[in-house]
């Protein structure tokens, strides 16, 4: 390799690094910074914000509480996550939560049928979302925003159809007559139970987290999930089936809204009709954050947990500061703008 081919092809790796031999300008440095460390640097500064002004923040009970709330998000943002991977956006995952905190309350509740029924009932409900809006989206060619939010529509509806509008709770009435199953401990562990102090969701959704980093960058699903969402034609002329990846990316995100279902039906012990909903922005706000967390630039899982925590810590905060219920959802909004212009504004063009 002669001197001139070596200095070509150190030009793109020197502007990769920044570096100002490649005619990198400060301005545009510190843009690549704010885009990369940004948000870890406001979660950083509201830990310490927090802990300074509230002395239970930074106590160890209270970060299982926030790690508790953050862990349901993360979940259905994982699923959120994966869809994102195939140039898809799901956002039928709200519903697919509801479905299954109802169906899992359900068969224990109305049809008196165990909590190992229920988890099979309650991922079932997620699978068969999933499966529904695979058809719209790889069969029927419905883009995958108006496929997803006329199944958040479907299925919420069902939801309040299958139990008459009520809410599946311990010795409710059901069709006129008085239900007599109730939630198994076996169920209610997934939700309130510990393992050294660490509630048991957390360690849920670690494993959660750890199998879907796994499958996104060390798999061949992985890569091709990612390179359906970069060009599917590129990736059909390559050999990838495009329908599969894509029939596999939603069956996946909605399974994990019905895990993030499941959980939240065994910490509550009640299955509330349409509670999904109130999770969905969180779980958009998490995996959006993800784009720009350490400069991924794509969606990816460490990003939307680091989304996920960081919603957890600035509600918890604005909890400590009695900071008003109805005015949180306009601070969670306030959220996803700013990573949407971190992603999107501060961060490499994207086509």
């Amino acid at each position: 390799m002669n001197a001139e081919t070596e200095s070509t092809l150190e030009k793109p790796v020197a502007a990769e690094r920044g570096d100002d031999r490649a005619g990198i300008s400060t301005p545009q440095r510190i843009k690549g910074l704010v885009y990369r460390y940004g948000l870890l640097a406001v979660m950083a500064v509201m830990i310490i914000y927090f802990s300074m002004a509230q002395p239970f923040f930074p106590t160890f009970i209270n970060a299982m509480f926030i790690l508790q709330a953050a862990s349901i998000v993360a979940v259905i943002g994982l699923g959120c996550t994966v869809s994102m991977t195939v140039g898809g956006f799901d956002l039928s995952v709200g519903a697919s939560m509801s479905l299954a905190v109802m169906a899992s309350a359900a068969t224990m509740v109305i049809f008196d049928l165990g909590g190992v029924a229920a988890v099979f009932a309650g991922i079932a409900a997620g699978l068969a979302v999933g499966l529904f809006n695979s058809f719209l989206i790889v069969i029927a060619r419905i883009p995958d925003l108006v496929a997803t939010l006329s199944t958040l529509f479907l299925i919420n509806g069902l939801t309040l159809i299958g139990v008459n509008g009520q809410s599946v709770a311990k010795g409710m009435v059901f069709n006129g007559q008085p239900t007599e199953g109730e939630f198994s401990p076996l169920f209610q562990w997934l939700g309130s139970g510990k393992v050294f102090s660490v509630p048991s969701s957390v360690i849920v959704a670690g494993v959660i987290f750890i199998l879907v980093v796994v499958l996104l960058n060390f798999t061949r699903w992985g890569r091709a999930f990612y390179a359906v969402g970069g060009n599917p034609i590129a990736a059909a002329a390559a050999g990838i089936r495009v329908a599969r990846y894509r029939l596999i990316a939603y069956l996946i995100s909605g399974g994990l809204a019905a895990i993030a279902g499941i959980m939240l039906a065994a910490r509550s012990n009640r299955g509330d009709v349409n509670v999904g909903d109130a999770f969905l922005l969180q779980a958009v706000s998490a995996a959006l954050v993800g784009y720009a967390v350490l400069g991924a630039n794509r969606p990816n899982a460490f990003g939307t947990l680091i989304g996920a925590v960081f919603v957890a810590v600035l509600i918890n905060g604005l909890t400590m500061f009695n900071f008003p219920y109805y005015a949180q959802n306009f601070v969670q909004g306030l959220l996803l703008v700013i990573a949407l212009l971190m992603s999107y504004t501060l961060g490499p063009k994207r086509r």
